[in-house]
């Protein structure tokens, strides 16, 4: 019997590590919240199910281990023990003890290292003083919860075998909620030997059950395969007519459901009779079934591989190109019948292309979560009492991009709470609040995202690294623009501390930060006050992938504007194309609006066209005229990367393939009108020091 059960444990080892991130994120919030019964809620399901789960694998390490956590959790839920900083210390390292039993089963590693064990076993002496803290005396009328008798009714999915599971291990997990009274093994769906698969399942069970436990801890023991099985509840003391009528339900499958809730014990023959003066009412009655699984299959969800879902928006991205290679063959034969049928295909090629991305798009707020541990940890280390608030949690973008971003914020969160908050002492004498406070948001912005930290520290000495910069030659005698200054502390080595610590001072990272968002085509920009704090603004793509824009042309070649960016177009006032780029703007209903000649600005050469067009865009709070030859129409594109001979180009941010085979580069309009505003000042500085001149002059 060829049974995947590497398949069935990736699942878990999946769904383990979620449900831990989710635990240790539910404990910080209980850590300012104690007496949240939601959040201990959560705790507790989330190590029960944790150890369920790797009770059907025979993971006996997650299971021992996960069980005195849970044996902890439970007394915490009851009151027994109270929430403080200690123990939520202790769940903490419990859950990150859980992880790294989680990944020893990823690796597929037999045990833990010497250190971990020695570890494991001083987490077990510390939860077992709370096991036997002394519960407070229940007053006389109140007693403990009793055991009660439950059925349980399961039919397992055919494909059972083939993921992996075993049907006998979820009777050895109900074993461990109480005492197993009667299990009749179901078989009425076996076929006749030459018609049965050896690697299907048939089976089921019935099931009566004395236990102390819930109904949701019961159905929790057929979590890992509530969507593959057919699974009914019954609470103690379920009338024998709610019995009945669930028999009648049942239909075919009566007679063999009826003998075996008798050789359970469940019912008897008699509570199985219709009464003669029941009333036809009770066929009416609710199912007898207090949880019926199946009913989330309505909400099913599937995992899928990052990889499988790249080959799909890969597949698709060239279905748009050759997609509009067949538009434009139908139009240059004039083919109505076949125009009408290439666009009918092109729109459900870009629905196609829009559901793969939405696939990939998650809510930024996961990644911002995970810092709430770092800054817990990393304050209490640095001796500051520090806050991290989060907004904007739900703003979604590619995952690509979170995965990969993860990694500067957390230099950039460390690095603000090293040298940007101030120690409690200092805040005080300054007049600020003792703790300091860290956030992060995030928001669209122009068809782009925006990821701000920001601290409410001492701010950037700018002394400092001017003082720094000069000593390693980075500037010269003249003082550089504040933005140009602050922006030097992403110089390789760059560093204004004065001692190296733990968390920075060697003059690493800053540099590699900056250079992995320019990597993901985004940008990282600084503001500082003086004691007042610092503000990192970094703008990203929502996708890596594709683009909708505008495509024009220039000097005879395309061109790709986004089109989030894109606020109008008009055509650009004949005759006066040199007057406007001498003068270097043009009035737009009463305002100034910069132009920026992109023929001039790329260096293309080639005649000018008779009308030219302005494509006006917006971008970081700054717009601008974009001066095209023509206008080709709106264009969806899948970006293709540019090589490594062109990764400096600046004002290029990609480029695509058009429907003639012909290569459209992407413009990157922020990068555009960064260099429109540093033209602007430059002007302006030398018009100042012309007058300068002159005035000396007189």
């Amino acid at each position: 019997m060829n049974i995947n059960l590497d398949q069935a444990l990736q699942t878990f080892i999946a769904e383990a590590r979620e449900l831990l991130q989710d635990m240790e994120q539910s404990l910080l919030q209980l850590e300012h919240a104690p007496k949240d019964a939601d959040q201990l809620a959560s705790i507790f399901r989330a190590a029960h199910t944790i150890k369920g789960s790797a009770g059907l694998f025979g993971l006996d390490p997650i299971v021992s281990f996960a069980h005195v956590v849970e044996d902890v959790l439970d007394r915490l839920r009851d009151g027994q023990v109270l929430a403080d900083r200690d123990l939520i210390a202790l769940m903490l390292e419990c859950n990150d003890h859980l992880v790294e039993l989680i990944e020893v089963v990823a690796v597929q590693r037999s045990t833990l290292a010497a250190q971990a064990l020695d570890h494991q076993a001083q987490l077990r002496q510390r939860l077992d003083s709370y096991r036997q803290a002394q519960a407070p005396v229940p007053p006389a009328q109140e007693t403990a919860p009793a055991h009660a008798t439950w059925h349980i009714s399961v039919r397992f999915g055919t494909d059972m075998l083939r993921n992996g599971m075993d049907p006998l291990s979820f009777l050895r997990y109900l074993a461990t909620l109480g005492e197993l009274l009667g299990v009749v093994t179901c078989y009425e769906n076996l076929p006749a030997a030459a018609q049965m698969d050896a690697e299907s399942c048939y089976l089921g069970f019935e099931i009566r059950l004395l236990s102390d436990k819930d109904e949701a801890s019961i159905a929790e023991a057929f979590e890992f395969v509530r969507d593959d099985c057919r699974l009914f509840i019954f609470a103690p003391d379920t009338p024998a007519q709610q019995y009945r009528q669930w028999l009648q339900d049942m239909g075919a499958e009566a007679a063999w459901l009826a003998d075996a809730l008798v050789r359970c014990g469940s019912v008897t023959e008699e509570d199985l009779l219709e009464p003669a003066d029941e009333a036809p009412a009770a066929a009416t009655a609710a199912p007898a079934a207090d949880k019926v699984v199946t009913e989330n299959k309505s909400q099913r969800f599937i995992r899928v591989r990052a990889d499988q879902l790249e080959t799909l928006i890969d597949l698709a991205g060239e279905l748009i190109t050759a997609s509009a290679g067949a538009q434009l063959m139908a139009r240059e034969r004039a083919d109505e019948d076949l125009m009408e049928a290439t666009s009918v295909v092109a729109g459900l090629v870009e629905q196609l292309l829009d559901g793969a991305l939405a696939m990939r798009m998650v809510p930024i707020g996961d990644t911002f979560n995970r810092f709430q541990r770092v800054v817990r940890d990393v304050s209490a280390e640095l001796g500051k009492d520090i806050e991290l608030l989060i907004s904007g949690a739900d703003t979604e973008l590619d995952k690509a991009l979170v995965e990969r971003i993860g990694d500067p914020l957390m230099h950039l969160l460390r690095n603000a709470m090293d040298h940007g908050i101030e120690p409690p002492d200092v805040r005080v004498a300054a007049g600020k609040p003792a703790r300091g406070t860290l956030r992060l948001n995030a928001f669209h912005d122009s068809g782009s995202i925006v990821l701000e930290l920001l601290d409410d520290g001492a701010g950037l000495n700018r002394a400092r690294i001017l003082a720094k910069a000069r000593e390693r030659g980075l500037i010269g005698a003249a003082d550089p623009s504040d933005r140009d200054l602050l922006n030097l502390i992403f110089e390789p080595g760059f560093s204004t501390a004065e001692a190296v610590t733990n968390l920075s001072g060697r003059g690493v990272g800053m540099d590699v930060v900056k250079r992995n968002i320019t990597s993901l085509r985004g940008t990282i920009d600084l503001y500082s006050e003086p004691g007042q704090g610092t503000t990192v603004r970094i703008r990203l793509p929502l996708t890596l992938a594709m683009i909708n824009g505008l495509l024009v042309e220039v000097a005879g070649g395309g061109f790709v504007v986004p089109l989030d960016v894109v606020h109008e177009c008009l055509e650009l006032p004949p005759g006066q194309r040199d007057i406007l780029r001498q003068r270097g703007h043009i009035d737009l209903r009463g305002e100034v609006l910069p132009l920026v000649f992109l023929r001039e600005q790329l260096a293309l050469e080639g005649s000018i066209a008779r009308r030219e067009n302005v494509v006006v865009v917006k971008a970081q709070g700054q717009t601008a005229g974009l001066v095209v030859d023509h206008l080709m129409g709106e264009h969806q594109t899948v970006i293709k990367p540019l090589g490594p001979l062109f990764g400096s180009l600046r004002g290029i941010s990609g480029s695509s393939i058009l429907g003639n085979g012909s290569v459209a580069l992407i413009l990157d309009i922020p990068a555009l009108l960064k260099t429109l505003i540093e033209k602007d000042s430059q002007r302006r500085l030398d018009s100042i020091g012309h007058s300068s001149i002159i005035r000396n002059a007189i």
